[in-house]
């Protein structure tokens, strides 16, 4: 007999190994064991075959063939020994008669288990399809709608909103600082955090009003039916409410996390659901523009300021290649005697088009884009090198670097660090990295860790803008921080009342107790440097002495003041 269909190895062994079994049960039948000897083997073979043709790997025809051959060549070897032992033509008709019921019996049993497979098959089949119709249309990790579905009910809101002339509004929720969370914590905790999230809104909605994940941090809530008064507002409050609370996450629940959002609102007749998500989309840039953590309504003007906003980040994203960057420097004077002893490195974008940019328009993008850790890397070298050559040519002066809080985020920023130390040749020691307090206080473990790393370089380490966070002194303690930069709004403050000149000499002496030099910050009035160095200050910068500078005007600035000290040492040296 032919051996009809093709079938891979693992199948033709599992039907030799049901034609060996069947074999020996039929053959201890005919020797005088019970039929139950091959009801069990039936019983495995039919399972056998059942699974094989409900499964596909070989068809109900070709089981069924296969069945007919064993018994056919079954017949045949019993009729071969039957005539070699002389066996009577009655016992052989009973034997083949045997081997008949035991194929019928499992022909039998096949076609019972291949229905059962069959069923079973189908009904997994179509859990399957159920499960990825519903993965079609919702979020896999919070099971709220996805982008798909939530524009389908979109669709289905406007044309129920136009035939009713009832309101309709769609709120942009997106997480605020989201990417500094997964890049801090895991991508793991972020998803765990997405799934809290997820449960505090679909708590806080209406049954009536549609929720959905649209990806990343990114979630929309649909309202309808509002009152023409706040509706979407009121809304929203909810919605920033219900994230107040602190998060509690990872195995134990001791990852506590506290985020906020920004809502974008979009409300009314559009002509199509993409039309509306995307005016709550801006609206939303336009909420985390204004501060983060609030609701903004969309209004059409809205548009063009994403669209500038847009242009300005296309052309953030050249600027470093087309090396538009540039660094000014802010001299820092000693205020015992007034003299010149470092310089603070500012950054500006000299763009073909819009002239020279200040930092306040720019950062905060860099900021949000990311891009703030690549161009970091670059100011971090280009001061190194400069002020490397500075030392070359005779002025001793430290050079201070912003950095960051994205920059802190990451262990990378020690290795920049040391990368652009061995590359320009600047002594460690003439090197400041300044820090936000708000910045510094972010993560205070791994914080503390990676400055005490930078410390280990011999950097120096400063704090920025100090008194305008949240650190305490507790908290001051656990950083190896060599100075304090006493942030502007005191300085002025000295002058309008006794309670800001107490507070610049608290400022100094809790400097002076923790061995940390006090440096002022905005320097712009005479009266303010003589309070400044009454209360003993160790040094200042501000427009009183000096803007920033570009490199030739810097460099003018410091030859000037050596040769001013020249003359000044020149008299004293005689009288000696």
């Amino acid at each position: 007999m032919g051996s009809g269909e093709a079938v891979d190895a693992s199948v033709q062994e599992r039907f030799e190994r049901i034609c060996t079994n069947s074999t020996s049960a039929v053959a201890r039948w005919i020797a005088g064991e019970g039929l139950e000897v091959t009801k069990d083997a039936a019983r495995e073979t039919s399972k056998i075959f059942g699974e094989l043709a409900a499964h596909r790997a070989a068809s109900l025809n070709e089981v069924t063939r296969r069945c007919f051959w064993w018994r056919n060549v079954m017949a045949e070897v019993l009729r071969e020994i039957a005539a070699e032992m002389d066996v009577s033509a009655v016992v052989l008709a009973q034997a083949l008669n045997m081997v008949q019921l035991s194929l019928e019996l499992s022909l039998l049993r096949m076609c019972e288990r291949f229905e059962t497979e069959r069923r079973r098959t189908d009904e997994e089949l179509s859990r399957r399809e159920e499960e990825l119709a519903f993965l079609a249309t919702h979020d896999p990790l919070t099971g709220l709608p996805n982008r798909t579905l939530i524009l389908d009910r979109v669709e289905q809101m406007l044309a129920r909103s136009a035939r009713n002339q009832s309101p309709v509004a769609a709120l942009f929720v997106d997480l605020d600082n989201f990417k500094s969370i997964n890049d801090t914590l895991g991508h793991g905790v972020g998803d765990e955090l997405l799934c809290a999230v997820a449960e505090r809104l679909r708590g806080v909605v209406r049954h009536v009003d549609a929720l959905g994940r649209l990806g990343g941090d990114e979630f929309v809530v649909i309202a309808e039916e509002l009152s023409m008064d706040a509706g979407p507002e009121l809304v929203a409050e909810r919605l920033l409410d219900a994230l107040r609370h602190p998060f509690k996450l990872g195995p134990d629940g001791n990852t506590r996390l506290t985020v906020t959002a920004s809502i974008g609102i979009a409300a009314g007749q559009r002509t199509s659901a993409e039309e509306l998500l995307r005016d709550a989309d801006i609206a939303m840039y336009q909420a985390k523009w204004d501060g983060k953590s609030r609701y903004a309504v969309f209004e059409t003007a809205m548009q063009d300021t994403v669209q500038r906003r847009l242009e300005l980040d296309m052309d953030l994203r050249e600027a470093l290649r087309k090396e538009e960057f540039f660094l000014a420097y802010q001299p820092t004077f000693a205020l015992s005697d007034m003299t010149p002893i470092g310089v603070e490195a500012l950054i500006r974008w000299n763009h073909e088009a819009r002239g020279v940019v200040q930092p306040d328009a720019f950062i905060p993008l860099l900021e949000e884009t990311g891009l703030i850790t690549e161009v970091g890397r670059w100011v971090l070298h280009e001061a190194c090198r400069q002020g490397a050559a500075w030392h070359r040519e005779g002025y001793p002066i430290d050079m201070a670097v912003n950095v960051s809080g994205r920059q802190l985020d990451s262990d990378e920023l020690v290795a920049d660090i040391e990368d652009a130390l061995a590359e320009s040749g600047l002594d460690a020691g003439a090197l400041t990295i300044e820090i936000t307090e708000s910045t510094l206080m972010r993560n205070v473990e791994e914080t503390a860790r990676r400055l005490l790393a930078i410390k280990q370089l011999g950097v120096r380490i400063a704090i920025d803008d100090f008194g305008t966070g949240y650190s305490s002194l507790a908290h001051l303690q656990q950083f190896p921080v060599d100075a304090l930069k006493i942030d502007r709004s005191f300085i002025s403050g000295m002058r309008h009342n006794k309670e800001g000149e107490t507070l610049i000499h608290t400022l100094v002496q809790l400097g002076k107790a923790l061995a940390i030099d006090t440096v002022a910050e905005g320097i712009e009035e005479q009266q303010e440097l003589s309070l400044l160095r009454q209360e003993d200050c160790d040094s200042g910068q501000g427009f009183l002495f000096a803007r920033p500078l570009d490199v030739a005007a810097t460099e003018e600035f410091l030859r000037r003041w050596a040769e001013n000290d020249a003359r000044i040492e020149a008299p004293s040296r005689q009288g000696a």
